[in-house]
């Protein structure tokens, strides 16, 4: 499923990939903002195509907004391996751990995932290396 959106017009290439992380609350007044926040929180989006309109925005650095196409793609993650069923749906949670210079950091701390979220597994790829010994495997969440 697709849905449109304003990004910064600098940012409107097709394939560009981004999280939308919430509205900004310096657009509480404006009108364009139900197009500008249409998207899921969190979630992880691909622009497909490029539209022609673009408006004035005073919160982008070139001071411009360009409607969008986007889909939602999946963030890929690491969940523990009990739970990495394909199409099974897991209750995500970042793990104890805090050594953010192992190698899988990003993936236990997901951009964008929330711990005690529901999310569906897709593309269960295989274990991950655990410097704390927990058993986990790399997927993509959506």
């Amino acid at each position: 499923m697709s849905n449109i959106t304003l990004i910064g017009k600098s940012y409107a290439e097709v394939g560009r990939e981004f999280y939308f992380m919430g509205p900004l609350q310096d657009c509480d007044g404006c009108k364009l903002k139900g197009v500008c926040f249409g998207l899921e929180t969190g979630a992880r989006y691909r622009i497909v195509e490029v539209r022609g309109q673009s408006h004035n925005c005073p919160e982008h650095l070139d001071d411009t907004v360009t409607a969008v196409k986007v889909e939602k793609v999946p963030t890929p993650a690491a969940v523990p391996k009990k739970l990495a069923i394909d199409g099974s749906v897991v209750t995500f949670q970042e793990p104890k751990c805090e050594n953010i210079g192992c190698q899988n950091y990003r993936l236990c701390h997901a951009v964008g995932k929330i711990s005690g979220e529901k999310y569906a597994v897709s593309n269960v790829q295989g274990d991950l290396e655990c410097l704390i010994g927990e058993k986990m495997v790399r997927v993509d969440l959506l």
